[in-house]
This record gives structure tokens, C-alpha cells and sequence, in this order.
């Protein structure tokens, strides 16, 4: 099967850094202990907690109810669009997946259960 192209694969693995360094590229030394650095360039927490009672982060926070539901939609939305949608192809081929694993297990579920009625009805009848 053909690789694909999905989000993350330009990210750089534990191959390609030691390839890197094989080719004489940097790299980075896990036990250096450095600062803490945040994702997004932001004050560390103590700072922002410091800054999040002040009135200018209270008046644009919104805490009614709409504005947590309309907050939680957003959320959704923004973790479904990080979602890696499978093709029509593979999604038939895990559909029909399912629909054998779930025949066979049904089959297996009724042969006992027809075998061990049968079982009882001859001990007990």
C-alpha cells in the first residue's frame, strides 16, 4: 500500500535526527536541563494567574451559560478539524471489517447458546 501524506509527517523522527547527526547536523541534548519554555511563547503561570484576576481578563471572559456552550462548539470544532478523515475506500474496508467481526461473533454466540440448551434439555429432561 502506498505511504501517505498526513498531517505530522514533515515532523522529524528519531531516524532523521540521527541521520542528522550522522551527516554531522545538530543534535539536541536531552539531558540539558533548560527553562521551561511554553508552546506558545506565553508568560510562565505564575504570571499569567497574576494577570488572568486583573479586570481587563475578567470583562472579556465570558462564564454564562451560552458562553460555555458556545465555547465548548468551538472547541469541538477546532478538535474536529484535527481529526484524520479515512477515504471512501477505507472506510468500506473497516465497515465490511466490522460487519464480518460482528456475524462471526453472533454465530459463535448462537451455536453455544443453541448447544448448551440442547445440553441442559438432555441432562435435566
Amino acid at each position: 500500500m502506498a505511504e501517505k501524506d498526513r498531517p505530522g509527517d514533515d515532523v522529524p523522527g528519531d531516524d532523521e535526527l540521527l541521520a542528522d547527526a550522522a551527516a554531522g547536523g545538530d543534535v539536541p541534548d536531552d539531558d540539558v536541563d533548560d527553562e521551561p519554555v511554553s508552546r506558545g511563547g506565553g508568560t510562565a503561570l505564575a504570571e499569567r494567574t497574576k494577570d488572568a484576576d486583573s479586570p481587563k481578563a475578567k470583562k472579556g471572559r465570558r462564564t454564562g451559560l451560552f458562553g460555555r456552550l458556545g465555547g465548548f462548539f468551538r472547541e469541538v470544532i477546532s478538535e474536529l478539524r484535527k481529526v484524520i478523515w479515512p477515504t471512501r475506500r477505507e472506510l468500506l474496508t473497516y465497515t465490511g471489517v466490522v460487519i464480518v467481526f460482528v456475524v462471526v461473533m453472533t454465530a459463535i454466540v448462537a451455536g453455544l447458546d443453541y448447544g448448551l440448551g440442547k445440553a441442559i434439555l438432555w441432562a435435566l429432561g
